[in-house]
């Protein structure tokens, strides 16, 4: 078996110029590199049949950085998980159903007037005036249902002393 070692030695820098082009990624490239050299090596009987070792190495390299790019197409793109974990996690929705839910409730509750103040102003964005308007009804009075309205909402949505919501009746 011939010493491969002086012959691979000669062209680690150019495989490595060669595999960062390709990779574009330092630690990706010197893996390359590393995978070229030890399938290299684990063929050193073919090595008496190779005329050109600069050119057989740099063909196990370029095969093996296609056959990366044909898994990573299957396999996916590999990438940390510190730059993809906020999404993967997602907020549980069934607090917020619940909160609509007793909104819901609580808007039900509410007196009439209180709650077309409310509904008006805080729901469909109208002004004070524009509420007073489809009202008929002064712009003092809207404010004070209103505040009455919001009040009165607070307290049936209040949250008890570990912050959950509890409707009171």
């Amino acid at each position: 078996m011939p010493d491969t070692g002086p012959a691979l030695m000669l062209h680690v820098a150019a495989l490595r110029r060669y595999a960062n082009a390709l990779e574009g990624n330092r630690e990706e490239a010197d893996d390359l590199v590393q995978e070229c050299l030890a399938r290299a090596i684990a063929r050193t009987r073919v090595w008496s049949e190779i005329r050109n070792v600069r050119a057989y190495l740099f063909t196990i390299l370029h095969n093996l950085h296609i056959d990366r790019i044909s898994r990573g197409r299957t396999a996916g793109v590999a990438v940390p998980l510190d730059h993809v974990e906020h999404k993967l996690t997602t907020k549980p929705a069934q607090e917020e159903g619940l909160r609509i839910r007793d909104l819901e409730r609580a808007l039900r509750v509410l007196p009439d007037d209180y709650r077309k103040a409310v509904l008006l102003v805080g729901l469909e964005g109208m002004s004070y005036q524009e509420a007073a308007t489809t009202l008929g009804i002064p712009i003092g009075t809207v404010m004070s249902r209103l505040s009455r309205g919001r009040e009165t909402l607070r307290q049936l949505m209040a949250t008890d002393a570990h912050g959950k919501l509890r409707m009171v009746r």
